[in-house]
């Protein structure tokens, strides 16, 4: 998807959660506080650079003064999905994959990808979510997931890549709504205040293997390996 179609995408989800917010219809995540909630799953994950989370922060810092009660990721647990290799569902177990196979097929499928840059520009949302814009600026990042969706169609081994949906875009999650909201229209001036907001660019050389809950919340994940992107010319 290239940029001119992911702002569209993006104003898309943005007009479409204003009017939910609007009218009180948005959705609360009730599982996030659940302690009998046992999905997981492998994820390849990108990590914006420290300039770029602190940026993040400081807009989470001015949303959480308003909305104190909502659930905001902390910098540790910040990503951006590259692809859910076997999207979380409940009990899944590591010892029932042969990771081996997973790193070789995922080296397989990075070998001719260079590192690239992603920009953080703006937010959207969700009817459930704040999220932060990510834009490519070339196309490594959806010639990686390509080979990655051949490859793994290839192998037999068990995933589950593009069964809820095709991922296509480089968001963020930042801010997950698990209560209702209590100073909506401060709440969402601020939205509007950052729609635009350049929260920076970096270079993305590495991506790593998580497994992971649902949320990426840092004390669940377990980092299985981090690929090095293969430096060219």
């Amino acid at each position: 998807m290239e940029n001119e179609a992911l702002n569209r995408h993006y104003a898309k989800l943005y007009a479409h959660a204003l009017e939910k917010f609007s009218t009180d219809d948005y959705e609360i995540d009730t599982q996030l506080a659940d302690p009998t909630d046992t999905r997981f799953g492998i994820t390849l994950v990108i990590r914006p650079d420290q300039a770029t989370k602190d940026r993040i922060s400081a807009f989470l810092q001015a949303l959480q003064t308003i909305e104190p009660s909502q659930y905001f990721y902390r910098q540790s647990d910040m990503h951006i999905t590259v692809m859910s290799i076997i999207s979380c569902y409940a009990d899944f177990a590591l010892d029932t994959i042969y990771l081996p196979d997973y790193q070789s097929l995922i080296e397989k499928s990075l070998a001719r990808i260079p590192p690239f840059q992603i920009s953080f520009r703006g937010i959207t949302a969700s009817p459930s979510c704040v999220l932060i814009q990510g834009f490519f600026q070339d196309d490594s990042l959806n010639d990686f997931r390509n080979n990655l969706r051949d490859n793994f169609r290839a192998s037999g081994l068990e995933h589950s890549i593009d069964q809820r949906y095709t991922i296509r875009t480089a968001h963020a999650t930042v801010c997950r709504l698990t209560h209702p909201l209590t100073h909506k229209p401060a709440f969402l001036a601020l939205l509007e205040k950052y729609r635009d907001h350049d929260f920076g660019t970096f270079t993305v050389d590495r991506i790593e293997l998580v497994a992971n809950d649902w949320y990426q919340r840092h004390e669940k994940v377990h980092l299985l390996h981090t690929f090095s992107l293969p430096q060219h010319g």
